[in-house]
C-alpha cells in the first residue's frame, strides 16, 4: 500500500472512533507562513476592535449631538423673538401712569401679550436675567454698555439696566446690558 492511502485508512479510523482528526499546519505548509497567517490575523483582530471601539465612539457622539439639538435648537428663534420682547417692554415703560383710559386699555393689552410672550419663552426653558441697580457687575451674564465714575459707587457696580438677558437652559442666549460704575472708591 502507499503511503498516502495508509494515511487515509488511519484517517477514517480515527473519525470513526469519534475523535477530530488533527492539522498539522506545519507540516504542509512553511513555518514563515504560518507565522505570517498569524501575524494578519492578530492585525486583522486588532483593526476590528478599533473599528468597533470606533463605531462606538460615533453613536455616544450622535447621541450628544442630538440631546444637544433638542434642548438648544430653539436658540435661533428665541433670539430673533428677544427684540419683540424688548419692545413691548419699552411700549410699557415709556406709557407709564400718564396714559388715559383709552391708553390704559391699549397698554393693559400690550402688558398681556408681553406676559404671555414671557409665560412661552419660560415654557421653553427660557429664563430672564434681570440685575437691579446696584448689583455686582458679573462678565458671564452682563455686558457693560458703558462705564461712567458715578460719586457714591463703587467699581463694577451696575447703574443702569438697558435690556435684560436671557438664558436658554444653562446657555446665555443674550447677555443683559448694564452701565457700569468706573469709581474707583
Amino acid at each position: 500500500m502507499s503511503d498516502t492511502r495508509q494515511e487515509n485508512m488511519a484517517t477514517e479510523e480515527t473519525l470513526q472512533e469519534g475523535e477530530a482528526p488533527e492539522v498539522d499546519l506545519t507540516a504542509d505548509a512553511p513555518l514563515d507562513e504560518v507565522d505570517a497567517l498569524r501575524i494578519e490575523r492578530d492585525e486583522l483582530k486588532d483593526r476590528l476592535l478599533r473599528t468597533l471601539a470606533e463605531s462606538e465612539n460615533v453613536r455616544k457622539r450622535a447621541e450628544r449631538d442630538r440631546r444637544e439639538s433638542e434642548r438648544y435648537g430653539g436658540t435661533r428663534i428665541v433670539r430673533d423673538l428677544l427684540p419683540v420682547y424688548d419692545n413691548l417692554r419699552r411700549a410699557l415703560d415709556s406709557a407709564g401712569e400718564a396714559a388715559g383710559d383709552a391708553d390704559r386699555a391699549l397698554m393693559e393689552g400690550v402688558e398681556l401679550t408681553l406676559r404671555e410672550l414671557l409665560k412661552v419663552l419660560t415654557k421653553h426653558g427660557v429664563t430672564p436675567i434681570v440685575p437691579e441697580v446696584g448689583d455686582q457687575f458679573d462678565p458671564q451674564s452682563h455686558e457693560a454698555m458703558f462705564e461712567a465714575p458715578v460719586p457714591g459707587t463703587k467699581a463694577g457696580e451696575i447703574l443702569q439696566v438697558m435690556a435684560e438677558g436671557f438664558l436658554l437652559h444653562d446657555r446665555l442666549v443674550r447677555p443683559a446690558q448694564v452701565g457700569v460704575s468706573s469709581n474707583p472708591g
